[in-house]
């Protein structure tokens, strides 16, 4: 369902006495979107080994941003936040899906659950065994962090639009909103793209919206784990200034989950006020940096893909 799950305001970010703008992240916006525009105004002459980490850094950063906006910034205005970011640079997730799937993963007490957790990372066991075999294989892939990587946009669009195809074959109305309203963003999108700064689609798609959404699945590679306590399931990674900044300081994700209000850009000093309560909270679960999850988890997965201890599926009726 895309229908906006009920959730507290704090989830979705409104938070009562907040100022009306959140400046800082309107600069991330100005930033992104002058990126966007000079990447691809001079594509044709920008050799592709300068358009390719351009393109995908930008698309990336764009993926941030739309996470903030998920929580109510940079304006205390949700419909002024979706004019700003909901432009679809990486053409596959509509941003209204997004934002209404998100919040609804912000209920912490059902974080990883893949009955509830649109972001979880498991399968029940009856998931798992409704798949065809080369489906369990291909998910077992995607379970490695290159896998994730590599193989992830592909098959998390796909996923995505068969979702998507069937919610709007029902006549939900939250999906006939959210993917209507993506078609127009794509048609504009790609008319600057291909008919005014003549990129071919593919090109668009290789240099920019694909390793783009790459980047975006290494940070939410083990964001969560599976354990009891539902304290206990979310990551701090200690990353350096690149990726805190490419990802708006989500690796410090347990900081966010405990204050998902909190601007992007208060996180880092409130993390190293709090870090001890932090960890202690989440048990120890941290990671130094993006260097380790690439060195240990690029070939092999990280956990296992069913969940450990939930089984079966939750119904509507």
């Amino acid at each position: 369902m895309t229908t906006t799950p009920t959730v507290p305001l704090v989830i979705a970010g409104r938070v009562a006495g907040r100022a009306s703008v959140d400046w800082p992240t309107v600069g991330v916006a100005v930033l992104v979107y002058s990126a966007f525009l000079l990447v691809t105004w001079n594509y044709a002459w920008l050799p592709w080994w300068i358009v390719l980490p351009l393109g995908a850094m930008t698309v990336a950063l764009h993926g941030s941003l739309q996470h903030e906006a998920t929580h109510g910034y940079p304006t205390k205005w949700e419909w002024v936040n979706s004019l700003i970011v909901g432009w679809p640079l990486w053409l596959w997730l509509a941003y209204f899906e997004y934002r209404n799937r998100h919040r609804l993963h912000h209920i912490d007490l059902h974080l990883t659950d893949p009955r509830i957790d649109p972001e979880s990372n498991y399968l029940t066991p009856e998931m798992l065994a409704k798949m065809w075999p080369a489906h369990r294989v291909l998910r077992r892939a995607v379970g490695t962090l290159g896998g994730r990587m590599l193989i992830g946009p592909a098959y998390f669009a796909f996923n995505t639009w068969r979702n998507a195809f069937k919610e709007l074959r029902a006549g939900e109305p939250d999906a006939i909103k959210a993917w209507g309203w993506h078609a127009v963003g794509v048609a504009v999108v790609l008319y600057w793209v291909m008919g005014v700064c003549g990129i071919p689609f593919w090109a668009y798609v290789l240099f920019f919206a694909y390793p783009g959404t790459s980047l975006t699945v290494l940070r939410s590679f083990a964001e969560h784990w599976a354990v009891e306590d539902p304290e206990q399931r979310t990551v701090i990674c200690e990353a350096g200034w690149f990726w805190s900044a490419l990802f708006l300081n989500n690796n410090l994700h347990k900081a966010h989950h405990d204050a998902p209000g909190d601007p992007w850009h208060k996180r880092p000093a409130k993390y190293r006020m709090e870090r001890e309560r932090l960890l202690s909270l989440n048990g120890g679960y941290l990671i130094p940096g993006y260097g380790v999850q690439f060195a240990k988890y690029f070939f092999r997965a990280k956990e296992p893909i069913q969940h450990p201890f939930i089984h079966g599926t939750i119904t509507n009726g």
